[in-house]
């Protein structure tokens, strides 16, 4: 989906690459698809403003049981709120909420750091060990629910990627992650 906030077309050539035929969608009425990729990079309330006329679509796709994967600001508007935007309310697949990340190193948090996958389960991660992915945030997912399928360490544990039923989040961005971030999403193309 584009819905003019940060890296859609690095997502798009990612799959491309792994020889899918993405569509961009940038109308509420032409999403479609079998699958749907909520990419972002920016901040919660711009997203939140944006991408409200695609939520009646993507609800619809969630309850039909169609894969939706939210990557980094993308996977933030599947929570309640953050604390990057007040009064804000994100679509509440998952409960909890985004807050800063509560660390003495510097932030955003910026580049490779190792994944802990905590549950082993997750399709996501089928075929990957503690892979290193590349990050680029200062917020993070504080879940109220057991979905938390990776962490990762910055001063601190912090969630790295979030998982329940046919919805999945990464706080990393596969499409930067080389050959671990290309398995994730083939192994999302394989949903």
């Amino acid at each position: 989906m584009d819905y003019s906030i940060g890296n859609m077309k690095s997502v798009y050539n990612a799959f491309r690459y792994l020889g899918a035929k993405p569509t961009v969608v940038k109308k509420p009425s032409d999403l479609k698809a079998d699958k749907i990729v909520i990419p972002g990079v920016g901040a919660f309330g711009d997203g939140a403003k944006n991408l409200a006329p695609f939520i009646p679509r993507i609800t619809k796709a969630i309850t039909s049981r169609k894969p939706v994967l939210g990557i980094c600001l993308g996977m933030h508007l599947f929570f309640e709120s953050s604390e990057e935007s007040p009064g804000i309310r994100g679509m509440g697949v998952f409960r909890g909420e985004v807050v800063k990340i509560r660390t003495r190193q510097r932030l955003p948090h910026i580049g490779w750091n190792s994944i802990k996958i905590k549950k082993k389960r997750c399709p996501l991660f089928r075929g990957l060990n503690d892979e290193n992915m590349y990050f680029v945030h200062s917020y993070h997912a504080l879940p109220k629910e057991d979905v938390i399928a990776t962490t990762t360490s910055y001063g601190r544990e912090i969630t790295a990627a979030v998982w329940k039923d046919n919805v999945y989040g990464t706080q990393f961005h596969p499409e930067k992650s080389g050959r671990a971030g290309l398995k994730v999403l083939d192994n999302f193309l394989e949903l």
